[in-house]
């Protein structure tokens, strides 16, 4: 019986887990990294609530989240609410709202929980942290620079290495599709094989066509190979705008992350539905997928216009993963009876301190027992 209850009040919802010492302590070190890293660079830090009304969280992008989110009735309003699934969204809130007189660009620093209704085959958690800045008013290539630039600081600051940028532009392939008037069934045809970088899906658009599609499926990889195959298709309109605006960004980055290795995907678009320029994913050697992402999207205002941001996005869950596995701090045990001063001298030279609440007969023991790496004896500090 004794078992059976403790199986059912240790028992959590599929995706959900109990953040144990050292990986809880690990995460909050990273989380405390990132947001020095943002702040360094003039970002603010803001923090909304985990839950909103669920109308205000399906503004604008929040749309693409709608499937992911918990709702609940407030009893007090009878309105539904929800608890967010991502951040980015309530960052375009504020500066719609309570930030939209404030100095542009503003830029915003946050971190926070976030929950998701289904965990995914990548991601099977349900609950984490997600962390990133946003940087809204501002339609400079130096923002995305800016943006790209402090996402790859804070992640070696966090320790990962070997970091490397892949560049999206999810709106070209849509441009392009209107340039040469494809529609229907063969539009989704055509989005669907280049998302896959499937050549032979290709074949429904007429033969006319279908070089310049095929061309710029040939285009992802490197960004020097990318950027000479893209501007040999030489694109007119939206689309040629795009592209030459990607080559100075690609340039802009080079020079400014020398280290950085730098790659272009102009087919990619899962995950970049509401980005309306210039988006990338950044990877590391020692990670097994991608650590964060971010891009250029729009912020709407309650008045119906809108302006443009830049953001960027981390969960602490994958850059956990592409780090070595956190080992337990030195514990320095206080036999009972240490006066306080000792002990209060021994924190501030930087040890972790355990106080004995009881006389007992044999200290060593005892610290062994508690877990402890070290202890006080004969006023001296000695390994256990």
């Amino acid at each position: 019986m004794a078992g059976s209850a403790y199986a059912r009040q240790a028992l959590l919802p599929e995706g959900f887990r109990d953040g144990l010492a050292p990986e809880a302590e690990q995460e909050a070190a990273l989380v405390r990294g990132l947001m020095d890293a943002f702040l360094s660079h003039g970002y603010d830090r803001v923090a909304p609530p985990l839950v909103e009304y669920e109308d205000s969280l399906l503004v604008g992008a929040g749309q693409t989240r709608a499937k992911q989110m918990f709702r609940l009735m407030d009893p007090d309003t009878q309105r539904m609410m929800a608890v967010r699934a991502d951040m980015t969204i309530q960052m375009a809130r504020l500066a719609s709202t309570r930030l939209a007189d404030a100095p542009r660009p503003l830029r915003l620093a946050y971190t926070g929980n976030v929950l998701r209704t289904k965990g995914s085959q990548l991601r099977p958690t349900r609950q984490f942290i997600q962390a990133g800045v946003e940087l809204v008013g501002s339609s400079s290539l130096e923002a995305e620079l800016e943006v790209i630039a402090v996402a790859v600081e804070a992640l070696v600051a966090s320790g990962i290495t070997g970091v490397s940028v892949d560049l999206t532009v999810a709106p070209l392939v849509a441009m392009m599709c209107d340039q040469h008037k494809l529609s229907g069934d063969v539009r989704d045809d055509v989005m669907a094989a280049l998302e896959a970088k499937d050549i032979g899906g290709l074949a429904v658009v007429p033969d006319a066509n279908r070089g310049v599609f095929e061309r710029l499926l040939s285009a992802a990889g490197p960004a020097d190979k990318a950027n000479e195959i893209l501007a040999a298709l030489q694109l007119k309109g939206g689309a040629g705008k795009l592209v030459a605006r990607l080559c100075r960004l690609s340039d802009m980055i080079a020079e400014r992350l020398p280290d950085v290795s730098l790659t272009i995907d102009p087919c990619e678009s899962h995950g970049f539905e509401y980005k309306t320029g210039i988006g990338f994913a950044l990877f590391a050697r020692s990670a097994e997928g991608e650590l964060g992402r971010g891009g250029r999207y729009m912020v709407s205002h309650p008045d119906g216009h809108e302006e443009e941001a830049t953001g960027f996005s981390v969960y602490l869950d994958s850059l956990l993963k592409a780090l070595p596995a956190a080992e337990k701090a030195d514990h320095l045990f206080l036999p009972f009876g240490t006066k306080s001063s000792d002990g209060k001298e021994l924190r501030e030279k930087g040890w972790r301190t355990v106080q004995g609440l009881e006389a007992v007969a044999d200290p060593v023991a005892e610290a062994k027992r508690l877990d402890c790496s070290h202890i006080l004896l004969d006023e001296r500090v000695r390994p256990v």
